[in-house]
């Protein structure tokens, strides 16, 4: 008579343990209990090897600025202005072996990001600038200034042909993959803060609901702190609705955290718990230390028309860059400012190109200059990183009768300070301007050129069970590196 096998792991385990299969068994049990390999923790917010910078003050521009129209002009659009794509020298350029290249395109339903055949003239001038004779448009000429101190990547590329684009410029990832930290939550999850009165990640702007989070299965902690420029109302809820005293909010304050200290030991593994006590407990401090900052009424009149807060066409912008150089100045890490957002974006110019970028570029020109320069008279620009980046560029061709569509295959960004290069250009697009053809970057390069200049190793930061893919990580662009 036979009896029923206890089908458990114990019994397994049990019987396994005779003969030679147990003998094997209990070696590799052993070898595991005695094994030296450091088990995984989190990061302890110090560096992983000596960092060049602190800040990172990020400048994206929603809705996609033309590369053609700013920091890679390119002449030959003028020579066959009006001319279809194939009649050109350049017709290789359509060929679907280069149009597939990237990883990963998307045909979009709304009819833009779709190929322009006509080749539209460029909508500006310009002219070789600075000592490096870096080529900058003249919608640009207070950047020009300061070209100097800055490095052109022309050679980016990503997958999304839509705003997704966004997204994916700041997670590395498209988003049919789904949801994935943001580099200024990576940075915020492995620096520790240099300012406990201040949050150390801050978003300004206008974010699409796409794109409005950072932290992801990093946990909400790593969210950008989003601010408003308003000293009597930076963030929601930082000040109370009724008239307290100080010591009357401290006492509330220690209420409330001594009720979620005992609901977060009950439930350790809750993240949004632990992320509300710390916002709770930096809001308290933040009540104090955050309208200080945000008031920049005490700065000379010479540093506010640096910035461009006495015009009107430069006032909003000047005045978060200002306040972005006193947040950095106080110790934040990394401030994202988002400029033009909402719906697709202010940059999308499918129509009206010369209008839109003409008005577009005189808002930032001047704050972006501005902030450059008192960077460096400050002495703050060698360990501040600063970052002009959009989420993709816009077509050599013709869309409509005076517009240009979203562009995928090869787009610039600007960067400066924080152990960058000053007054060079890496990396090349076509003679039309369509493909990067030389030292092709996709965004993550960016944000692995970021980590290396703060001291960060992501790879030392990616989490058991959250595999990364190599181009999650990149590779840092040591061209540009000083």
């Amino acid at each position: 008579m036979h009896t029923k096998c206890p089908c458990t792991r114990r019994a397994f385990l049990g019987s396994a343990s005779m003969g030679v299969f147990g003998v094997a068994l209990a070696s590799m049990l052993q070898r595991d209990a005695v094994s030296n390999e450091p088990r995984w923790s989190p990061p302890d917010g110090r560096p992983h090897f000596a960092p060049r910078a602190k800040s990172v003050i990020w400048l994206f521009l929603n809705g996609g600025m033309s590369h053609l129209e700013s920091f890679d002009p390119k002449p030959m659009l003028n020579r066959y202005a009006g001319q279809s794509i194939s009649e050109t020298p350049y017709a290789y350029v359509m060929s679907p072996e280069l149009l597939n290249r990237n990883n990963r395109v998307v045909v979009v339903n709304d009819a833009n990001g779709q190929q322009r055949i006509r080749v539209f003239p460029m909508q500006v001038g310009w002219s070789k600038r600075g000592q490096s004779g870096i080529e900058v448009t003249d919608w640009f000429p207070h950047v020009a200034g300061v070209i100097d101190d800055c490095a052109i990547v022309r050679s980016l590329w990503t997958s999304d042909n839509n705003h997704g684009a966004q997204t994916q410029f700041h997670s590395g990832r498209h988003m049919l993959d789904g949801n994935y930290p943001t580099l200024g939550a990576w940075v915020n999850y492995g620096l520790a803060s240099l300012n406990d009165n201040l949050p150390q990640y801050i978003s300004m702007g206008v974010r699409p609901y796409w794109n409005a989070r950072d932290g992801h299965y990093l946990g909400p902690a790593n969210d950008a702190i989003p601010l408003r420029v308003d000293p009597a109302r930076p963030v929601d809820f930082v000040r109370p609705e009724t008239d307290l005293r100080h010591e009357e909010q401290a006492i509330g304050f220690d209420l409330v955290n001594r009720l979620n200290r005992e609901s977060a030991n009950r439930n350790p593994d809750d993240q949004a718990l632990q992320a509300r006590i710390r916002s709770y407990e930096l809001a308290f401090r933040m009540q104090t230390s955050l309208p200080e900052v945000l008031d920049t009424r005490g700065e000379p009149q010479e540093t506010q028309r640096l910035y461009g807060t006495d015009s009107p066409a430069t006032r909003d912008f000047g005045t978060q860059l200002l306040v972005s150089r006193r947040l950095v100045e106080r110790g934040v890490r990394f401030i994202q400012i988002q400029h033009g957002g909402g719906g697709a974006g202010a940059w999308d110019a499918h129509g009206g190109l010369r209008a839109n970028h003409s008005r577009n570029c005189a808002a930032i020109d001047k704050p972006i200059a501005g902030l450059i320069s008192d960077l460096k008279r400050r002495g703050m620009l060698d360990d501040t990183i600063v970052v002009l980046a959009t989420e993709f560029g816009r077509t050599p061709g013709q869309q409509g009768g005076d517009g240009r569509d979203h562009h995928i295959y090869g787009f610039s960004v600007l960067m400066a300070g924080g152990g960058i290069k000053g007054g060079i250009v890496h990396g090349t697009t076509d003679e039309l301007g369509f493909h990067a053809v030389e030292h092709r970057h996709y965004v993550t390069d960016i944000h692995a050129t970021i980590m290396h200049l703060m001291g960060l190793d992501s790879h030392r930061l990616a989490i058991p069970g959250r595999q990364r893919l190599a181009i999650d990580h990149g590779t840092a662009i040591r061209e540009i590196m000083s």
